[in-house]
């Protein structure tokens, strides 16, 4: 996302491999809409002068420019993040290897954003339950309508925060080998190895007796889906 009007030194701006950056709205909310994990940093006191960063691996869901993050409310790490902190979520996907013909040059195909705002507590209980139905349907689609929504003790064990994205910025690795012209010689092999995430066979809770697979996860069974 680009920066706002004024910004001297851009925090979201990428330095290094600049050609790689990408700070268009859809660029970003597409490899966040891919993504499953996101790894929330932020600072925390510890004592007095103290000062301890922390990152928390997260679920999250998308909705809109901001990112929907839920924990226990005994959780002190997300009781601090919902006081609006400045945080940092970073979301990387790895779609290949890709090896050279010299250690130096093996790297991986990648996306990747970077995002900085401030989380708010979502404290409404019609609102909350909406956002647990978001973070269910952004990991199966159509999950949603086929389990039973939050009730009213769940919601009260659920801390759900609002990550609003401020700044943000998408890198991307594609492509493939850049060995230097001295190695192509070289007898090493050469090339890319791409990564695929595919569903394995569902396995059914004991109790399910012989019932058949809901809607959804046929769907992430058909051929050719993909996360």
């Amino acid at each position: 996302m680009e920066p706002r009007p004024g910004t001297r030194k851009p925090r979201h701006h990428v330095q290094r491999v600049k050609q790689r950056a990408h700070y268009e709205r859809e660029a970003i909310h597409a490899i966040l809409d891919a993504g499953m994990i996101a790894h929330v940093g932020f600072c925390v006191e510890t004592q007095p002068g103290a000062i301890q960063p922390v990152v928390i691996p997260m679920l999250y869901a998308r909705d809109g420019d901001a990112l929907l993050l839920h924990g226990s409310i005994a959780s002190r790490l997300l009781n601090r993040l919902g006081e609006g902190v400045p945080a940092c979520v970073g979301v990387t996907l790895t779609d290949a290897l890709v090896l050279a013909r010299s250690h130096f040059n093996h790297s991986v195909n990648y996306r990747s954003v970077v995002a900085f705002g401030r989380a708010v507590l979502v404290d409404d209980p019609a609102q909350k339950a909406a956002a647990l139905e978001r973070l269910v349907e952004a990991l199966i689609p159509g999950r949603a309508a086929e389990s039973r929504a939050a009730d009213r003790n769940e919601l009260a064990a659920t801390k759900l925060l609002r990550f609003e994205i401020e700044d943000a910025s998408a890198k991307v690795r594609d492509g493939g080998v850049k060995d230097d012209a001295a190695d192509l010689a070289l007898p090493h092999w050469a090339g890319v190895v791409p990564i695929e995430t595919r569903y394995a066979a569902p396995q059914p809770d004991a109790s399910m007796g012989d019932a058949g697979l809901p809607a959804s996860v046929r769907a992430l069974l058909a051929p050719g889906a993909r996360r």
